[in-house]
């Protein structure tokens, strides 16, 4: 990774509220908001978030600004946020190539209080995962996999913050130093559903470009005609989301909007920005030369 010293921290550190008012919907019950320590993507402990009752979006400006904003979203399963591995340390990563990045904190669905009640029901929730899909058992489709009313409402709510960002970096464009029609997204898990959600209904003009990386759908609709280039990356023995991400990139080609796909033999779910020695660590390289063949850096 390149010198942090080319980010601008005081302006990393600034975090602006994403609605100007309390939005319609909301997730019920949601205790005060955590930060906790867990793994991230085969790696050391990282930085969690959960109980995120209150969205912002976090900006780091490049030292010298392409005009370029990039929407991060983390991932975690609509119950938690993947805080550093998928957000922190990829808008770093964005910012000292010129990206004015936007590390996207959204609103999630209620978790015990309590840390280890917490941690139980994590574990019980792997544990029928696991049991479910086993390893010659992907889902076929993101409702297969969450059959979870409060889960399916969370995802709802998570897209609606999604939107919100972008309308809010588009508002804000030139005091953030960056083009209203050069804004794109990207996100990682339960974060890549944002992102598609977002691509395929952005409120508003399309996304200039949306990356969700291992996951993402089009719920059986029709693609946009002005739905945006997609750069689609997913590990093949990851049984949770493999099938999902290959129909999304089938839904883009078949409706011929740009779409690059990879697929790696080997990465597990949720490597997000960790490093494992392994032929996936290369994603970022690939998307960042995806990103400056398209004009956007």
């Amino acid at each position: 990774m390149a010198d942090d010293a080319r980010v601008d921290v005081k302006t990393a550190e600034e975090v602006i509220p994403l609605w100007p008012a309390p939005p319609s919907r909301t997730n019920p019950d949601v205790p005060p908001e955590q930060t906790f320590k867990a793994p991230g993507g085969g790696g050391p402990d990282t930085t969690m978030l959960r109980n995120v009752s209150e969205p912002t979006l976090t900006v780091y400006r490049p030292a010298e600004a392409n005009g370029v904003g990039v929407i991060v979203a983390p991932g975690g399963g609509w119950r938690i946020l993947a805080w550093d591995h998928e957000g922190v340390d990829l808008c770093r990563w964005l910012a000292e190539r010129g990206y004015t990045a936007f590390l996207l904190k959204y609103r999630l669905m209620a978790t015990p209080a309590d840390p280890k009640e917490f941690a139980a029901t994590s574990e019980r929730m792997q544990a029928r995962l696991t049991e479910r899909f086993g390893s010659s058992k992907p889902p076929a489709s993101l409702e297969e996999l969450l059959p979870d009313p409060a889960m399916a409402a969370a995802r709802e709510i998570a897209n609606d913050d999604g939107r919100r960002a972008l309308a809010l970096v588009r508002e804000r464009a030139g005091e953030l130093g960056v083009q209203p029609d050069r804004i794109g997204m990207i996100g990682f898990s339960a974060g890549a559903f944002v992102t598609a959600a977002v691509a395929m209904d952005p409120g508003g003009a399309p996304l200039a470009f949306a990356a969700p990386i291992y996951g993402g759908t089009t719920g059986g609709r029709l693609v946009p005609d002005d739905a945006p280039p997609l750069f689609l990356c997913i590990a093949y023995d990851d049984q949770l989301l493999l099938r999902s991400v290959e129909g999304l990139y089938a839904d883009w080609s078949k409706a011929r909007r740009p779409a690059e796909l990879h697929v790696f033999a080997r990465g597990g779910h949720g490597f997000g920005m960790t490093r494992q020695g392994a032929p996936v660590d290369r994603w970022i390289e690939l998307f960042g030369a995806w990103l400056v063949d398209l004009g956007f850096a």
